[in-house]
This record gives C-alpha cells, structure tokens and sequence, in this order.
C-alpha cells in the first residue's frame, strides 16, 4: 500500500509555525474497504436519534403534546438543548485531548454509546403529564453522549483515507446517515404512528406492538428503538475499522491531556487560518444546530401537523438531503470543502428567511399571498406547502454544510494531532450551541411568537458565513501561499 506524507498544495513539506509542538508526522494507510465502510455506517447508527427523536416525531410530540401550550413547549425544548450544548462546548476539547494520549477512540465510543442507549430508552416513560424536566434532562444526556461519541468517531477519520480523499467518504458517510434517518423514520409513519381520531397508521394498519396513539406511545417508543438501532450497527465500526495504537494509562493522559489541550489553545493562535475557520463554524453551525432542532417543533406547533406530517415532512427532507450529500461528494473533490460549505450556508439562509416568513395566508411576509382554503389532506394549505418548499432547500443543505466543514476540518490537522483537534472542532461547534437555542426560546418567550424567536437562527448563519469568506482553503494553508 502507499504511504503519504503531508504536503502542501505545491508538494512541498508542509512545516508548522516555529514553536508549535506536535507529534512526528505520520504517513496514512488506506484502512480496508471493510473498515471504512465500518467507520461510514457510524453515521448510519446515530442518524435516527437526530431524525425521529430530535427533529420529526418526539421533539414535536413533546411539544405539542407534554406541554402546557406549544410556546411553553418549544421554550423547555430550546432550553434543553442549549444546556446540552454548554456540557458540550466545556468538555469536547479536554476529551479529545486526553483520547489523543490514551490512543484508541473506541472505548470512548463505547462508554458515551452506553448513556446514550440506557438516556433513550427511558424516554418510553415520558407519557402526556409526565414531569418536563426529568424528559428534557434525559434528552439533554442522550445529546451530549452523541456529541462526545461523534468527536471519537471523526477524529478516527485522518487515520482511513489520504487526505484528498476525505471529503468523499466524509458526505458520502453522511448521506448514508441521512439514509439511515429515512428508513427508521418511514418505518414509523408507516407502521407506529397512529391518527388521533382512528388509531389507525397511515398504510390503515393497527400500530404495531399494541401501541396506543392517545396515549402518545408511538412516539415515546422511537426512543428506546434509536437506543436499538444505535446499538446494532455501531458494531461494524467496532469490528472492523482500524483505530490508534494503545497510548498511556488513564490517569497519566488526563494529565498529559490537559497539559496538551493548553498548549493546543495557544498553539490555535498562531495558526490564524485554523482559528478564523473554528470561529465561522462556532457561529453558523449554531445556527444550523438550531434549525434542525426546531424546524419540526416549529412547524407543529404553527400547522398543527400530526405525527404522521411531520413524520412525512422528514422523509421527503431526508431523501433530498441524500441527494444534497451525493452532489456535494462530487463538488467537494472537484472544488474544495470551502466552497460546498459555503453554497450550503446561502441556501439555508435563504430557506430559513422562507421558514420563519411563512404562515396561514402568506409568505414572505405577506408580500406573496396564498390562499387559506384547505383541501383537508395531507399538508392541505398552501401555506403548508410552500413550508414544505423551503424545507426542501434546507433539505439540500444541511448534510453537505455539516459533512464537508469535517472535511474542512480533517484535510487541515494530521493524524497524530486529530483527537485535540477535532475536540475543538466540536468546541467550535458547541462553545455557543447554547445561545441560538437560547435566543429561541427567550425571544418566543418574550414575544409569545415562535415566528420571532426562529428568526434569530439567520442572524447566526449571516455572521458565520461572512467570516468563512476570508478563511484560508485548507485551514492551515502557509501563510506565504496567501492572496
């Protein structure tokens, strides 16, 4: 096999600012085709709790159905994510540093899979009246254990592929994510979630298990079955990709790990293109963080959508956000990371400005009126409909925003240094994970309008993406290659 050594754009020796310590450069294997497709089925694993648990079914069931009153709702569910977003944000950078010393990733995965699943499992239990924040701080663990084991599972990836072709597995991994969010989400429309007034799933079927829609059991069971999921295919991962080599015992990385994780801070400042880019991704992926978060909520709370909806409304933006990650695959290897992000901020700002525009009768603010009749199906407004549109856009965007900022990401560390890094990467994607869900929730509090409150989602993708345009491609580009 070939081995690679880290070269600059023009095939020079990259060398690192004077001064900065980092481990000897390593040459990068290509892992068996088993062990990637190992590492890609990660995403496949995790993607349903995002989708069914998240996004599409229970966030929009707590909302809309624990909860007092769909404002009350959103707000204890923008609260709960901003607070898993601060757990995130403080510990990300200090266990990738630590996992950096000890070597291999997996037993991290292993331990943050654990609360995930066991987090998950429990939601079963949320029933309509069941105490808010014990369901919210379950939800909140099961996110901050998603995080942690994403920040293992990405920093494995320098160590798969040489580096040109990362941004390929990195969407593709993606979009098979997505893939994997539409099949648990299809099984649900189609064979859980039953109609309030008929019991019945939307093919005309009894929902399986027994399970009584009144009593919100449709939706509490996509917990425990994500656990399930997640479960079963991590174990390729686990199998087959190849991780570090074992480092030092536990209590000497600890030490060794906040002592490198200072010295990556430091380290982060003098290598200007790698901070410019954490500080636009801090900023715009809060911002995308947010929207998926509450897209569905908001939706449900604004149309009354059924499970049913809103379930439907997720298979159609998971299908296109499949097709989004295939064509960023393809523009990323021919263009660059910097240039797929980039194309995917603009297309979800401008769906979000559509989103938050939209309402019974109008959109854009009244300046395109719709009618207000309703044929009495599914998504029977047009109101609804052009919702359904601009959900469409945001469908495009939000896989390869996501897959190719890691890709960004990887093509600009080594190896030796991924786990520190990618830390921070999810610092940077966290630090301020709390505020855009904050904002949310205080201004819909405030301003009893959760129109208001998810307008500030675009205030975040604006601001990160005009710091993005003056970032070096990749991020540790030499400075006197510069223009």
């Amino acid at each position: 096999m070939r081995h690679r050594r880290k070269t600059c754009r023009h095939g020079a020796r990259h060398e690192r600012p004077e001064g900065i310590s980092m481990a000897a450069v390593e040459t990068v294997q290509r892992a068996s085709g088993r062990g990637i497709w190992g590492w890609m089925f990660f995403d496949w694993a995790a993607q349903p709790f995002f989708t069914v648990v998240t996004t599409f079914i229970f966030g929009p069931y707590f909302v809309s159905r624990m909860a007092s009153d769909p404002t009350a709702g959103q707000a204890a569910w923008g609260y709960g994510i901003a607070a898993a977003g601060l757990v995130i944000a403080v510990l990300s950078p200090v266990l990738g540093s630590i996992a950096d010393q000890t070597g291999p990733r997996k037993p991290w995965i292993a331990f943050f899979a654990t609360i995930k699943i066991v987090s998950l499992t429990l939601l079963w239990f949320a029933a309509p009246g069941s105490n808010l924040f014990l369901v919210v701080l379950l939800f909140s663990l099961a996110s901050v254990a998603a995080e942690f084991s994403t920040v293992f599972n990405d920093s494995m990836m320098p160590r798969l592929v040489p580096k040109e072709e990362i941004g390929r597995i990195s969407n593709v991994a993606w979009g098979l994510g997505y893939l994997g969010g539409m099949v648990a989400l299809i099984f649900v429309v189609l064979f859980l979630a039953g109609n309030l007034e008929t019991g019945k799933t939307l093919i005309g079927l009894d929902p399986l298990f027994g399970l009584n829609p009144k009593l919100g059991e449709d939706a509490r069971f996509t917990g425990p079955m994500s656990a399930g999921w997640y479960f079963l295919f991590i174990l390729p991962m686990f199998f087959f990709t190849p991780d570090a080599t074992k480092g030092i015992p536990i209590g000497p990385a600890v030490r060794e790990g906040l002592s490198e994780l200072k010295s990556t801070l430091a380290e982060v400042r003098q290598r200007s293109g790698i901070l410019r880019f954490l500080l636009a991704r801090m900023i715009y992926q809060d911002g995308v963080n947010a929207l998926l978060a509450l897209g569905g909520t908001f939706a449900a709370g604004m149309f009354h959508w059924s499970i049913t909806e809103i379930g439907l409304f997720g298979i159609i933006l998971n299908i296109v956000a499949i097709f989004g990650c295939w064509i960023a695959a393809r523009l990323d290897t021919a263009f660059g990371s910097k240039h797929v992000v980039m194309i995917a901020l603009v297309m979800l700002s401008v769906a979000t400005i559509g989103v938050v525009s939209t309402g019974p009768g109008f959109t854009l603010l009244g300046l395109i009126p719709l009618s207000t009749a309703d044929s009495g199906g599914l998504f029977g407004t047009a109101a609804e409909k052009a919702y359904i549109l601009y959900g469409l856009l945001i469908g495009l965007a939000f896989g390869p925003v996501q897959a190719s900022s890691r890709s960004y990401m990887a093509r600009s560390v080594t190896a030796a240094e991924s786990g520190r890094y990618f830390g921070i990467y999810a610092l940077a994607g966290r630090a301020t994970s709390f505020l855009a869900p904050f904002m949310v929730a205080t201004i819909t509090t405030m301003s009893d309008s959760p129109r208001l409150g998810m307008a500030a989602i675009i205030l975040f993708l604006g601001i990160g993406m005009a710091i993005l345009v003056g970032t070096p491609y990749p991020a540790d580009k030499p400075r006197e290659t510069l223009r």
